[in-house]
C-alpha cells in the first residue's frame, strides 16, 4: 500500500517541498530508497527500525520502497527519518485494513532519534510556505518548535 508524507529540503536559501512516498508490499524484507539520497538518507532504514521498535511499533517484515521526489534534488542528512517512518506506519496500517492513506497530506519536519523522540532540525519551517497548498492540513514537528509552527500556519 502507498502512503505519502511531505517534507522539505533547502537548496541554498530556497525551500523545496519533498514528497516522501512509501510503498509497503509483499516480498522479501528489504528497504530501497530512491530519489538521489546521500549516504545518511540511505542508512535511514536502520535508524527508523530502531526508533519504531523503541516507540512500541514493529518494522514491517515486507518489501519497502521509499521514493523522495523530486528526483533531481539531492537529499541529505537525517531530516527524512521522521517522514519515512510516518509513511511506513501509514502504509502498514492501510495494509492491515485501516483507512486508505494514498492522499495523506502531512508536512513532517523533525529528526527522529533511535529512542523514538523527534527533535528540531535546521530549516524545518522553511518548507511550510513552499508547500503547493497554503498550508497542509496537518504538520508534525518537534514540540519545542510548536510556537513557531503556529505562526507559520496563521501567516501563510
Amino acid at each position: 500500500m502507498l502512503a505519502r508524507v511531505r517534507s522539505g529540503a533547502l537548496r541554498g536559501i530556497d525551500a523545496i517541498v519533498v514528497d516522501v512516498e512509501v510503498d509497503v508490499s509483499s516480498g522479501l524484507p528489504h528497504t530501497t530508497t530512491v530519489g538521489l539520497p546521500d549516504g545518511a538518507v540511505r542508512e535511514a532504514s536502520d535508524r527508523i527500525r530502531a526508533a519504531l521498535r523503541n516507540s512500541g511499533f514493529a518494522y514491517p517484515q515486507r518489501r519497502i520502497t521509499v521514493n523522495l521526489a523530486p528526483a533531481g534534488v539531492r537529499k541529505e542528512g537525517a531530516a527524512y527519518d521522521l517522514p519515512i517512518a510516518l509513511g511506513i506506519l501509514a502504509a502498514e496500517a492501510a495494509l492491515a485494513g485501516g483507512p486508505p492513506v494514498s492522499g495523506i497530506d502531512t508536512l513532517a519536519e523533525a529528526v527522529a532519534h533511535l529512542r523514538g523522540e523527534a527533535t528540531h532540525r535546521m530549516g524545518e519551517l522553511d518548507a511550510a510556505p513552499a508547500s503547493p497548498q497554503p498550508t497542509p492540513p496537518r504538520g508534525v514537528m518537534a514540540s519545542r518548535r510548536m510556537p513557531h509552527g503556529r505562526y507559520v500556519r496563521r501567516n501563510a
